[in-house]
């Protein structure tokens, strides 16, 4: 089977899962009797622990000696995590099975990445191919959640959830490469992982990219949050499986047919265009705009998300050298998707529930500052050296 279907077929088992939950999570949580404060606390706090916990497991994995062993136990960990929501009862041990279980699928999708950028190279294939096709299935997600909640119960969300994650564990270790970790397959001390973590940490270019893509990444907070329940009080619920998976197969378009103009625009230009197509986004949906004109907005998810994900692993790669591509991606990855996106997430809770819609207003204002730190690091990136970690090339 060629590189690129197998790796597809793994970022496809892992975000035919997320595609369904991410969006529809809140409408089992809603139906066990939880508020929307409680809510936003509970779903923002796999972002916040991911902070911690992306690095952490990234380190752990890097101690391996083929990247997909520890993949693969992450995976199986999630979906018994997953499971434990049916056995548990009350706002805080959801909150700790649902904790577990984000954390550790959601460290898969960075080092997952990792893979798929060095067999890109050393296969001859785009990037975007593989990862195309685990969009494509996040889109099956998305619109077949949607068409099984309406003929069923909120519970249906929580079995995907549950096999899919159990179907990733396995498509870890069937479909993934047997890629090193390491030059040689051998596996490096832990102080030296540590080692390479701080060495990224103290470049201030390093630092301001992952600022400045966290801020846009996670202005996203509401709409993943709270566009379901959203939709649902302008009586669109039935569209937002439609509606998500537009969006996505929207990205799917950018990842496979737009790699020459990317590679045109570059990382930085990516950025700022993607944190201008997330402002327009949030303030056009603050207005709870028609059926009709929702579509076209969600176009922009190309932009918002997909521009700036894509520019965001350019400028990781650029950034880091090959012994910390792992660190790297994760520390971006547990940035834009931990510490901002939580506080973005928990903020949307009492956002919704006094404002409405309009929560959108705030998340546009956080991508807006995103656009500026984005045309701030476009300047400092054209004065770094061409050469080793923090080449311009």
């Amino acid at each position: 089977m060629p590189a690129a279907l197998r790796l597809g077929l793994f970022f496809a088992a892992l975000f035919v899962g997320s595609g369904a939950s991410l969006p529809f999570i809140p409408v089992w949580f809603k139906g066990q009797g939880l508020s929307p404060v409680q809510l936003g606390v509970l779903l923002s706090f796999p972002y916040f622990g991911r902070t911690l916990a992306g690095p952490a497991l990234a380190l752990w994995a890097d101690s391996f000696r083929l990247r997909r062993t520890p993949m693969a136990w992450m995976a199986l960990g999630a979906t018994l995590s997953f499971a434990a929501l049916w056995l548990v009862h009350g706002f805080w041990p959801w909150l700790i099975a649902w904790f577990l279980g984000s954390t550790l699928l959601g460290a898969l999708s960075p080092l997952g990445d990792v893979i798929a950028l060095r067999q890109s190279r050393d296969k001859g294939f785009a990037y975007g191919l593989p990862r195309g096709i685990g969009s494509m299935a996040y889109v099956c997600g998305n619109v077949g959640m949607g068409l099984v909640l309406a003929r069923t119960g909120p519970n249906a969300v929580l079995i995907w959830t549950v096999t899919a994650a159990a179907v990733t564990s396995v498509a870890a270790m069937w479909l993934l490469p047997s890629v090193p970790v390491h030059d040689g397959g051998a596996t490096v001390p832990g102080r030296e992982l540590l080692a390479g973590l701080g060495d990224l940490l103290r470049q201030p270019a390093f630092v301001l990219a992952i600022v400045v893509v966290g801020l846009i990444q996670s202005s996203h907070g509401f709409y993943y949050s709270f566009s379901t329940l959203a939709w649902r009080q302008q009586g669109l619920g039935a569209w937002t499986g439609p509606l998500w998976g537009f969006a996505v197969g929207v990205e799917v378009l950018f990842m496979w047919f737009l790699e020459p103009w990317r590679r045109r625009m570059g990382p930085e230009k990516l950025l700022i265009i993607g944190g201008a197509g997330a402002t327009i986004r949030w303030l056009a949906l603050s207005f709870s705009p028609p059926l009709w004109l929702l579509f076209p907005i969600q176009a922009l998810h190309s932009l918002s998300f997909t521009a700036t994900f894509m520019g965001s692993l350019r400028l990781m790669e650029r950034l880091s050298p090959p012994k910390s591509a792992s660190a790297a991606q994760t520390l971006n990855s547990a940035f834009s998707g931990g510490v901002l996106i939580g506080l973005t997430t928990v903020a949307s809770g009492p956002l919704f529930a006094w404002f409405g819609p309009r929560g959108y207003l705030a998340m546009a204002l956080i991508s807006t500052l995103g656009v500026a730190g984005a045309v701030w690091l476009a300047r400092v990136m054209r004065g770094l050296s061409p050469t080793g970690p923090g080449r311009a090339a």
